[in-house]
């Protein structure tokens, strides 16, 4: 019996009762695993991983599709010197939970795992839980899995008219969404939105959607035309930035270079708001920082309700925004593919 480790059998009947048991084992071990992708040591490959458990309070979700931003690319290269399944855009059904009304409904969730009880999360900012856990980042796997758990506090139902290629953009859109909430901005208020990649094209099109003058400067005319069909104002550039022009200035350029840049754009007393992830230090001169007095804004996660809302308005253009879709299967092409020059979203849908 290869690959079963029964005690010898006395008998014919012996024998096959253990046969039986050996070949309904070695069944459920199979129904009950599934393929995850991991990342480790710059390298993503798809691994067999048991079904994760689900504890109290938390629902088990079938992964339906999820999106590869560029935080997971940069776990790819080593931020945080991950290791483990990467992923946090993601759309599921909640197949198992305590909470009977979300058994079979579709759900988006929030990233962050927070301990409900220190002094940040009882201030409604458990995104700054000093205890928290990340999902797909820090201490919690990742959505790129056949099944992952959450917490049910977490999810969002989604509305039954909102496609799951649309919603998969709720958390990016969430974090587009927090500028709103950080800071006071006059209506109709001109502002300069630095890059044209997935986050920025979000960025300029929540600006937009929220009554400001979105300016969005990128180097890619087709990426630029995305967010145009939103009314945004965009300017193809090349070496030459404005200098001293905006109030209000988004760095989203995922580069190292696009802090510095974004500062010269900020007139004084201005706001630029970071949305930036880079793998690394980034070196900046700090003296214009201070003799202009501009404040600098960290940006990170943000509601999910507004992100919904505007997904189902229509507001919101990323349709346009998806590259390529692959099977979860395929996840290593789609790392490759995700990471080359030109391309936006790429999707991992459930196999």
């Amino acid at each position: 019996m290869s690959g079963c480790e029964c005690e010898p059998a006395r008998s014919v009947s012996a024998k096959a009762r253990n046969l039986r048991q050996c070949t309904q084992q070695t069944g459920n071990d199979t129904l009950s695993r599934m393929i995850a992708v991991h990342i480790e040591k710059r390298r993503a490959s798809i691994v067999r991983v048991p079904k994760p458990r689900r504890p109290a309070g938390y629902s088990l979700i079938r992964l339906l599709c999820a999106g590869i931003c560029n935080t997971d690319l940069e776990l790819l290269r080593g931020y945080y010197g991950f290791s483990g399944t990467p992923g946090h855009e993601f759309v599921g059904e909640v197949v198992a939970s305590d909470n009977r009304d979300l058994v079979g409904r579709r759900v988006v969730g929030e990233i962050n795992l927070a301990c409900g009880k220190c002094e940040w999360c009882q201030r409604d900012l458990c995104r700054h839980c000093p205890t928290r856990k990340v999902l797909g980042i820090v201490g919690h796997a990742g959505a790129f899995r056949e099944y992952l758990t959450l917490p049910d506090v977490n999810l969002h139902v989604l509305p039954d008219d909102i496609p799951t290629e649309i919603a998969v953009f709720a958390e990016p859109v969430a974090a587009a969404c927090e500028i709103l909430d950080q800071a006071v901005i006059p209506k109709a208020e001109r502002i300069a939105v630095l890059g044209d990649g997935k986050l920025g094209l979000l960025v300029s099109q929540v600006l937009q959607a929220a009554g400001f003058a979105v300016h969005q400067f990128g180097r890619h005319r087709e990426k630029l035309r995305i967010a145009e069909k939103k009314g945004v104002v965009t300017e193809l550039v090349s070496q030459t930035l404005p200098v001293a022009e905006f109030d209000y200035v988004v760095d989203a350029t995922g580069s190292r270079g696009g802090l510095e840049a974004a500062v010269r754009m900020t007139r004084p007393r201005g706001k630029v708001f970071m949305k930036s992830t880079v793998h690394g230090n980034v070196a900046i001169d700090t003296a214009p920082i201070v003799v202009n007095e501009i404040t600098l804004v960290g940006s990170r996660c943000g509601r999910f309700e507004p992100a919904i809302r505007l997904l189902r308005s229509g507001a919101i253009n990323v349709l346009d925004m998806v590259s390529e879709e692959l099977p979860l299967s395929l996840a290593p092409r789609a790392f490759v593919h995700a990471g080359r020059a030109g391309l936006l979203k790429v999707l991992l849908r459930a196999d």
